[in-house]
């Protein structure tokens, strides 16, 4: 199994991390942020990311996605889509339909 090297980076808030990835997130500063709305709680930070970079804070926002749109924002997967039907089913909230 090939190893993935570490990068050191420093971001601009002047923390220094190590990461294999090309993620550009400061762990330290993520830690720090506030906490979120009740929905984004409920995710790990790539997925609440994502989340956040659509837009989406309240259960009710998701109406305007359809289930293909979600899966494909970069940093939610198959684990982050099961708490968000079950939210929405809670929630009496469905996906848009999906139009071709």
């Amino acid at each position: 199994m090939t190893e993935l090297k570490k990068t050191k980076r420093i971001c601009e808030n002047g923390h220094t991390f190590f990461k294999s990835s090309n993620c550009p997130v400061c762990p330290v500063c993520e830690k720090d942020k506030p906490a979120g709305s009740d929905l984004l709680n409920l995710f790990s930070a790539p997925a609440r990311r994502a989340l956040e970079s659509a837009h989406i804070s309240k259960v009710s926002d998701l109406s305007k996605f359809s289930e293909h749109e979600i899966l494909s924002l970069h940093g939610f997967g198959k684990s982050g889509m099961t708490i968000l039907k079950k939210v929405m089913s809670e929630n009496n909230v469905s996906f848009k339909n999906k139009k071709n």
